[in-house]
């Protein structure tokens, strides 16, 4: 806690002069322009691109996560472990290597094989699909980041599904139920604060992930930041940071804008996760959960 306090007070402290001079229009401002004269800075739109991104992440991975989970739990020990191994090794790999692939060789294939045939069968009829698809938006950018928190999510799952007593699972198929009813009947109510777990930790990823998101979201400035489509391209907090970071100058407001944005960055991870832990413990019930 004090940790976080002491982060909240040094990002406090270097942002003052960005909050002093726009106050709560930096936070709902839409207007981001770094040319020295005509500054003006608004975080809102690379808010929104952030939430979008985490929450479209957390959409995909999150059952993919569990379903790789459910298979390895349910597998023969010759095929879990190794597939365990191998979903555990991804956690390992850099970020900006994922970001490399994402934009060599997913882009091209994500654009080829799902936006363009979502663009033309419903495009023309829900805007979710409306704009033209080049590969560098949010939905290429959310599926990278899925693939990306799946290691975290699937490997806390498998651990909270394998604690589950093996009676109960015994119980489930004594009395006719199929695999999925043994999940569905046994498992999931048993370990889904455990579940639940696994989703905040990678929800805590998706919120703060840089470099890859940087690299496939398509950096909008401003309010174009705003996705008007999931094929459009957006920003998050973290990317303006780590593509304007470098060039901005302590004797502007460029540097306490940015530091300000880290601010409101840290804000939103930790209010998200008090959140989520708010439910998760609501979930809890006596004698029960993982």
């Amino acid at each position: 806690m004090a940790v976080i306090a002491l982060m909240v007070y040094e990002l406090a402290m270097g942002s003052a002069p960005a909050l002093a001079e726009y106050g709560l229009d930096f936070v709902v401002g839409t207007d981001w322009n770094a040319v020295e004269g005509r500054e003006s800075f608004g975080v809102l739109p690379y808010l929104v691109g952030t939430l979008i991104t985490a929450a479209l992440a957390m959409a995909i991975g999150v059952p993919l996560s569990i379903g790789i989970a459910m298979f390895i739990t349910d597998s023969p020990a010759r095929i879990g472990r190794p597939l365990g191994f191998v979903v555990e090794l991804l956690a390992a790999v850099p970020s900006v290597i994922y970001g490399l692939w994402g934009l060599y060789v997913f882009r091209g294939l994500f654009v080829e094989w799902v936006e363009r045939p979502l663009h033309d069968a419903l495009g023309a009829d829900i805007w979710l699909f409306s704009a033209a698809p080049f590969g560098l938006d949010v939905l290429t950018a959310s599926t990278v980041l899925a693939i990306m928190i799946v290691p975290t999510v699937s490997s806390v799952s498998r651990e909270v599904m394998a604690a589950v007593p093996q009676q109960q699972r015994e119980a489930a198929f004594m009395l006719g139920a199929t695999r999925w009813e043994m999940f569905r009947l046994a498992i999931f109510p048993h370990s889904r604060t455990g579940l639940a777990g696994a989703a905040i930790l990678g929800l805590g990823r998706a919120v703060g992930e840089t470099m890859a998101v940087t690299m496939l979201i398509g950096n909008a400035k401003g309010a174009s930041a705003i996705p008007s489509s999931l094929f459009s391209p957006s920003q998050t907090m973290s990317s303006i940071i780590a593509n304007e970071f470098v060039e901005a100058s302590p004797a502007s407001l460029h540097l306490p804008a940015l530091i300000g944005v880290g601010l409101v960055l840290l804000a939103t991870a930790v209010s998200i996760n008090i959140v989520a832990h708010l439910l998760v413990r609501r979930m809890r019930v006596p004698g029960g959960g993982a």
